[in-house]
Parts: C-alpha cells; structure tokens; sequence
C-alpha cells in the first residue's frame, strides 16, 4: 500500500495522467471515493496520459464509456447505479476485465464479487482539516 499527498486540483489530475502513462492493456483498476472528492478529474488525468485528447466525464448513466483513441482501449465504469451484478454481464464487462485494454471502476466495492483475482485499488479521500483541495489517495494491490 502506499499512499500520496495532493494538495490541488491539478495535483490530483496530474498523477491520474501519470498512472495513465504507465499502466498496460489488462489492468484493472478500482476508484473508490465519496461524491465530489476528486474522481472524475483523476479519471480525466488518467484518460490524458493515454493519449485521449476528448471529453472524459464519468459514465454514470450508462455505465460504461468505451475510449478507443488512446494508445490502449480505456474503459470507464461507474457502477453507482448497478443493481445488480448480473447487469455487468448484460453489458460485456468480461471483455474489458480480461481484454486488451486497460479499466478504470468507480463505486467497484459495489460489485466486488466479479472483480478480477488482481487489480489495483484507488481510494481518494478529502482531509478538510488540511486544506479544501487537499486529496490524500491510497494505492493497493490485489
């Protein structure tokens, strides 16, 4: 486990841009954080250092974002509104989970049970009492 220190907004997005550049197809990672701690711009981050140069938001309304531009297929979830983990298999997830691509799982620890033996879990989190902007995010194997 290790953990970092951010301490803007730019911060945030620059190490998503950094795990971007050196993640490889078939990674699987987790993001896992409270509404409007920082996750869709370290997804944006993320998504720049794959090369996508395009609008990156969070897919919260149909689940999956399919990003073929970059230097690997990126798949983006946000699983906030899963039901029920049968509805992953209805979209494909397989596909992504054990593909040539690389996953990004907001809200994964609501469909754990379907996750991948390895993956790299993401947890951000605020810390008021040092400062607004401040995120510290947490890096663990699986």
């Amino acid at each position: 486990m290790t953990v970092f220190e951010m301490r803007s907004p730019e911060e945030t997005f620059a190490f998503g841009e950094r795990l971007g550049r050196e993640c490889k197809a078939g990674q699987v990672y987790t993001l896992i954080g409270d509404l409007g701690v920082g996750k869709t711009v370290f997804t944006q981050g993320f998504a720049s250092g794959l090369g996508i140069t395009g609008t990156v938001n969070s897919p919260t309304f149909t689940i999956v974002q399919i990003y073929e531009q970059g230097r690997i297929p990126f798949y983006h979830y946000d699983v906030y509104r899963i039901a029920d983990v049968e509805e992953m298999e209805e979209i494909g997830y397989e596909d992504h989970f054990y593909g040539q691509g690389v996953c990004l799982v907001e809200w994964a620890n609501l469909i754990s049970e379907i996750l991948p033996e390895h993956y790299t879990e993401i947890v951000i989190e605020k810390n008021l009492q040092e400062g607004f902007d401040y995120r510290q995010i947490t890096l663990k194997e699986h």
